[in-house]
């Protein structure tokens, strides 16, 4: 019997744990299961026309609020083209309304409910044999004539060293420039109302030997990363601690580990451990949320901000480990401008990435079920997102909106670093200020309806600055100029100012040619001849101290001096963004 197990992941870069799990479960009973993988950005007909020819009995999608839309067109199709293909879905965007689901999509023969290695198998096997009776398995919905019926739930795996470790050495060529997701444990110990963990009780773990096992396939085969997609993967120090342990003891010098961690479980054991770890051989994603009080009592969720505020700032001196932070804006309770403090309270910890995201109102979640207590509009199609509630209005939300574009184009790129923080010191002490001055900008200019490139953002930062009538443009200029070229060897563009002094590149490259000079501001090119080294670095002299002034923003002593700034263009660490430049002493 000819079996597929697939799903259409969002991106390209994505993979699906899940049917991984499900295939590696099941493949010894089957060994015509076959597993494959697309994505909704590609042509329907390219994966209709895929499926079609594999010529399967048995089609099993896995289902998520990016791609059911997608996956029900999928599924009617074939049902159309082929009658006699059974269809299988599963996954949490199936799990809590089956019966619904199954009435109006008349091409779906059977729904998995939760979690389904075990039940799977057993459909799989009584479909392949003709023999038992589906009403006896458990966690499943299936069709009964005209009837649709729902199973008795079948309780979670306890042990989970029974499930197969999902990935083996083929599949490494297809997962290449992938993220690969992998778990350590399964659950979540909280309970927030906005999230389908909440809908399941209790953490189970992996034995840590066979983590360690795990890991050590990946950290052998020197993937770039990997992200783990366990809830709260802290929730237990001595398992947490145990694998960084281990993932650092084994480090390979180039993979990447990606956690979701609650920031206030972090004690100082665990802190003084992650003090001196490779830089980027963590990274931790950070749920803040909301730091309103009543927001956080509403959804369920405890934390202690100020406590979460002293680890991410002891977090963050450490500079090895990328953090990023995450806010939700809709949430009950949370107006406009109680959302814009949170949004201060966590810009002002200057996370590596800060991601303003909305609600969704997801099937089976607690808050879905209270929507007519904090009066909840939201899109009736996934992935359900918020459009107002009694806190928040559809307008205030289309505002947040266009201040997340601002957030990810000018904070979230890194390329604008020292731009944000001279007009966050010097003029908007409460940051969203900016990001939403900077919305309204771009809206009145009408920006907001093309594409720019890197160049014209720049530009339009230096419009911006002059647009609010703001003082020193001109250092300003300098500041933006200092971060274009932190990440751009190219020509600087016209509207920068720039000094050229006579035989400037003749002084830049005797410089190079002078061994002391190299030793003390570029010492790991020692050694190499001058013009070698003039294709991997750049001279730029500015009309001030440049270097006191980001330094120093609020007391640097401003004066009208060509500095010149060397910049080290050598590759810079994928995950910390790091800046090489420095100032030198030269003749001009």
């Amino acid at each position: 019997m000819k079996i597929l197990l697939t799903s259409l992941n969002s991106k390209h870069i994505h993979s699906n744990l899940a049917i991984r799990y499900l295939y590696r479960y099941c493949q010894d009973s089957f060994p015509e299961l076959k597993v494959r993988e697309f994505t909704i950005n590609q042509d329907p007909d390219y994966y209709l026309g895929e499926i079609f020819k594999g010529n399967y009995q048995v089609v099993c999608f896995s289902c998520y609020i990016w791609n059911i839309t997608q996956t029900l067109q999928l599924v009617a199709i074939l049902k159309k083209v082929d009658p006699n293909l059974i269809i299988v879905l599963g996954g949490p965007e199936v799990s809590f309304d089956p019966q619904e689901i199954m009435r109006l999509h008349q091409a779906i023969d059977y729904i998995v409910l939760g979690e389904g290695e075990v039940t799977l198998k057993e459909l799989l096997d009584c479909i392949k044999t003709g023999q038992g009776n589906v009403e006896n398995i458990r966690g499943l919905a299936y069709r009964q004539g005209d009837y649709i019926k729902v199973t008795e739930a079948r309780p979670l795996i306890t042990d989970l060293e029974q499930i197969p470790f999902p990935y083996k050495e083929e599949d490494l060529p297809e997962l290449k420039n992938k993220i690969i997701y992998y778990e350590s444990s399964r659950g979540c110990p909280f309970g927030c109302s906005y999230c389908l963990s909440s809908t399941l009780k209790g953490v189970r773990f992996f034995p840590l030997e066979r983590v360690k096992k795990d890991l050590k396939f990946f950290l052998d085969a020197k993937v770039e990363q990997v992200k783990f997609v366990d809830r709260t993967f802290n929730v237990k120090k001595s398992h947490s601690l145990e694998i960084m342990r281990f993932l650092q003891a084994h480090d390979n010098g180039h993979t990447n580990f990606h956690f979701e961690i609650t920031a206030d479980l972090l004690d100082d054991e665990t802190l003084s451990f992650l003090e001196n770890v490779r830089p980027g051989l963590f990274q931790f994603e950070i749920g803040v949320q909301t730091t309103n009080p009543d927001a956080l009592k509403a959804i369920r969720r405890s934390g202690d901000f100020n406590k979460l505020k002293t680890v991410v700032e002891r977090l963050a001196s450490f500079k090895n480990i990328h953090l990023h932070l995450d806010l939700i804006a809709g949430l009950p309770y949370e107006g406009f401008e109680s959302f814009k403090n949170s949004f201060n309270d966590v810009y002002a910890l200057k996370p590596d990435n800060l991601q303003l995201g909305f609600l969704k109102l997801l099937k089976g979640t607690p808050i879905r079920e209270e929507e007519h207590l904090h009066g909840y509009i939201y899109r009736d199609e996934p992935p359900y997102e918020v459009l107002a509630n009694k806190y928040i209005s559809f307008k205030e939300l289309l505002r947040l909106k266009a201040m997340e574009e601002m957030l990810e184009l000018y904070y979230n790129s890194h390329h604008f670093t020292f731009s944000l923080d001279y007009l966050v010191n010097n003029f908007y002490p409460e940051p969203a200020d900016l990001f939403e001055d900077l919305s309204k900008y771009w809206e009145m200019q009408g920006l907001h309806h093309t594409a720019h490139n890197k160049a014209e953002q720049y530009k339009i930062l230096l419009d911006f600055y002059q647009n609010k009538n703001l003082p020193q443009k001109e250092i300003f200029g300098e500041v933006l100029k200092l971060d274009f070229l932190c990440h751009s060897k190219s020509p600087l563009p016209p509207f920068f100012t720039r000094l050229e002094p006579e035989d400037f590149k003749n002084a830049c490259h005797k410089f190079l040619q002078e061994e002391e000079k190299v030793a003390k501001y570029l010492p790991e090119y020692q050694g190499l001849p001058a013009k070698t080294i003039m294709k991997r670095v750049h001279f730029e002299v500015f009309s001030y101290d440049i270097v006191e002034i980001i330094a120093h923003p609020l007391t640097a002593i401003v004066n009208k001096k060509p500095t010149v700034i060397l910049f080290d263009y050598k590759p810079d660490n994928k995950v910390l963004n790091k800046f090489h430049f420095r100032k030198v002493e030269m003749q001009i």
